[in-house]
């Protein structure tokens, strides 16, 4: 009896050890974009193919790339080890997430399939080695491979069967139009290609005529993110700039949205400012920094982030500052509700902000003009006892604290570089002192900032949520340990030391 979790991929017509690692992955029948795209890749046909994040566009190409290689494998006698397929990516993060995939696909032919990932710029070395060895796929982003390419560690022109672009809307706008143009020129006359994007825009266009031939376009008629019944989306306007800082307290003082949240803004700046406020009231968060030096390439600041990182299991999108585009609010949005998990967006907008909100909210409803950004029922008038204590945190987030909590991250990647270890050997003593460089004006953490009152808490959620419940708990273990092991300090081994004294006569 075929397996109920395969039974989608079976009238496919895949090997199967492809089949055994789709069961294993518990999917039970293919996505729209798999199913459609599948079929037409084995038939040898280009694609360009457009589905929505989080709907499976890895395996859609995936599955049908280690399909070609195996029966390549199985009917070809005496074929010579080569690179037959190659995955173009704009981030390291992508990279190693499509290798992955690629490898759990292929768990049951590992010995007949390897797949290489070259996208880390700092293992060059290691890299060349592995490519001697041929890998049958190889992962990279644009420059990495023309880098290996210039340097013969990589050759393809008489080998490549497929190239895939994955996530080719972002390909240019990461600064590697040159780099695609470049590696091209290596790659032979006829091959396979795959285009596959979130959206289709001008980038993608451009991509269209210098690598596909004649290829099918799937643009699937598909919400470009998941329905209300597996992704909630609402909006509150927020009259001031400080309601939208007083209400994202509440909300994770609260514990009124658990789980794995992302929390968006526009500006660099903004990020860190928020998470120097968060940490006032000792809610942990840290900054995905855009300063890296891919990110620093894009034209479209956020794409990195929004869509360079596949953040798993992530329940809440905030978008604290209000997106800029609608495709920016779809990208973020499509951090959540992943695969068959749901997820919830909140954005907050100013009342000036309110009519490019609803420039948002058209395209998203599309023809069926149905609100989708319901509004999120709360009353701020039951928070204002927290006024005060937002106001009291802003104030310490100060310019030179956000400048000094920028440098701090700075230090740490220059100190835990792999480009710079053999400078600091030969230099140990501005290792010192890049260790021990105290910050100037950090920003100060008031530690009963940390605690909520109950009385604080607003009526209707009383009984409802312990904000400081768990820390009051730890705090009281901390303290009796801190007794077991300094007695000096325990008031009881004082009066016991006293009970032997001699009453006088």
């Amino acid at each position: 009896m075929a397996d109920p979790e395969a039974v989608g991929f079976e009238h496919m017509g895949l090997d199967p050890r492809l089949l055994q690692a789709v069961a294993d992955l518990g999917w039970s029948r293919p996505t729209l974009i798999q199913e459609k795209a599948i079929p037409l890749a084995l038939e040898g046909k280009d694609l360009l193919a457009r589905a929505r994040t989080g709907s499976g566009k890895t395996a859609a190409y995936a599955i049908p790339a280690l399909q070609l290689l195996l029966q390549r494998k199985a009917t070809g006698f005496a074929v010579e080890q080569a690179v037959r397929g190659l995955v173009l990516v704009p981030t390291k993060e992508l990279a190693r997430q499509a290798r992955s995939m690629i490898q759990q696909l292929a768990s049951y032919c590992a010995r007949d399939i390897r797949v290489a990932d070259v996208s880390a710029a700092e293992d060059s070395a290691s890299q060349r080695a592995v490519l001697m060895e041929k890998p049958d796929i190889v992962v990279g982003t644009p420059s990495r491979i023309l880098n290996h390419l210039q340097q013969d560690s990589l050759v393809l022109r008489d080998s490549l069967e497929l190239l895939v672009l994955d996530e080719a809307d972002l390909l240019f706008s990461f600064g590697f139009e040159e780099e695609l143009k470049g590696l091209l020129c290596h790659l032979p006359r006829i091959y396979q290609a795959f285009l596959m994007s979130a959206t289709f825009n001008e980038d993608v266009q451009a991509l269209k005529e210098l690598v596909l031939h004649n290829p099918v376009t799937l643009k699937l008629q598909e919400s470009q993110l998941p329905g209300p019944d597996q992704l909630r989306q609402f909006q509150v306007v927020c009259e001031t700039e400080e309601d939208k800082f007083l209400l994202l307290y509440a909300l994770l003082k609260l514990s009124l949205i658990r789980g794995k949240c992302l929390l968006f803004v526009n500006t660099l700046e903004r990020s860190y400012r928020l998470r120097l406020f968060l940490e006032q009231f000792s809610i942990p968060a840290c900054v995905l920094n855009g300063e890296l030096p891919l990110c620093s390439r894009a034209s479209d600041p956020e794409a990195g982030v929004a869509r360079g990182i596949d953040f798993h299991h992530v329940s809440s999108v905030l978008n604290f500052d209000l997106p800029p585009t609608p495709e920016a609010y779809i990208h973020r949005a499509g951090r959540t509700a992943r695969a068959n998990n749901p997820g919830m967006v909140l954005t907050f907008v100013l009342p000036t902000e309110q009519s490019h909100l609803d420039t948002i909210e058209e395209l998203l409803s599309g023809e069926n003009r149905a609100p989708v950004l319901l509004p999120y029922q709360f009353r701020m008038e039951e928070i204002e006892g927290f006024r005060y204590r937002c106001r009291d945190a802003m104030r310490s987030v100060t310019k030179q604290a956000i400048r000094e909590a920028r440098l701090k991250e700075i230090k740490e990647e220059l100190l835990h570089s792999e480009r710079l270890k053999t400078y600091f050997e030969d230099n140990p003593r501005d290792l010192q002192l890049l260790r021990h460089d105290l910050p100037l004006h950090p920003a100060i953490v008031k530690p009963h900032l940390g605690h909520v009152p109950d009385y604080l808490v607003p009526p209707a959620l009383r009984g409802l949520v312990r904000p400081h419940k768990k820390r009051k708990k730890l705090a009281s273990k901390k303290v009796k340990k801190a007794k077991t092991q300094n007695p000096l300090r325990s008031f009881r081994h004082r009066k016991e030391r006293r009970r032997p004294t001699a009453v006088p006569s």
